[in-house]
């Protein structure tokens, strides 16, 4: 019988699965049409922030602007759906292989023992390339804020259960203005399967 962080995983697998297959011929497919689709809803602007990637180096919110990305919200010592998202970043990086200036960001959730050498490692074991996907940490209250009032997603610490973290399994994908533009469930394959599609419509809105 699985345990719950296999079944986390087979479940990541699954949605990375349809992810690579359905979501990256729907973005390449749209490529080609040159369509131009309805813009996305904008839910919010990530205000300016300043926190260290793994490698150690700072990175403010004006290194992602003009960039398209999606960011997620993972802790490495997780043994819950974090796996489970990063796999899926993880397909996400192997679907946009061919849009090289996208980039994918995780902000870690327990950023006090989640050092730049902790996810340095926690990112080798997803392949994470080091200019297209980063790994940030910081000071917790300026993580937290960020998380609650920029992307208005749910982050809280269960007081009575040490080293349990509840945060958002969405991802959220960015325009290049700093705008968010579309969330996404990861816990839910309908749901991931328009992202890619969508990254490919932010692409098509900048240039109409």
């Amino acid at each position: 019988m699985m345990t719950r962080r296999q079944r986390w995983i087979v479940l990541g697998l699954l949605a990375v699965t349809l992810v690579g297959f359905v979501g990256v011929t729907a973005f390449l497919w749209g490529r080609e049409q040159g369509r131009r689709p309805s813009p996305l809803p904008v839910y919010g602007s990530v205000p300016d922030f300043e926190l260290t990637e793994r490698s150690g180096r700072t990175v403010r919110l004006a290194d992602l602007k003009g960039r398209i990305w999606v960011a997620d919200f993972i802790f490495t010592s997780c043994a819950g759906p974090c796996p489970m998202l990063s796999q899926q970043m993880s397909g996400f990086q192997t679907a946009l292989a061919r849009a090289p200036e996208i980039r994918l960001v995780s902000f870690s959730v327990d950023p006090e023992r989640d050092t730049p050498a902790v996810l340095s490692e926690y990112a080798a074991r997803y392949k994470a390339d080091r200019e297209r996907w980063l790994f940030l940490t910081g000071d917790r209250t300026t993580v937290y804020r960020l998380i609650r009032e920029g992307f208005r997603l749910t982050v809280e610490e269960e007081p009575e259960s040490e080293g349990q973290i509840l945060h958002s399994l969405r991802f959220a994908l960015v325009d290049r203005a700093g705008q968010v533009r579309g969330y996404y469930n990861g816990d839910d394959p309908e749901s991931l399967r328009r992202l890619l599609p969508d990254v490919d419509r932010l692409f098509r809105e900048d240039a109409s």
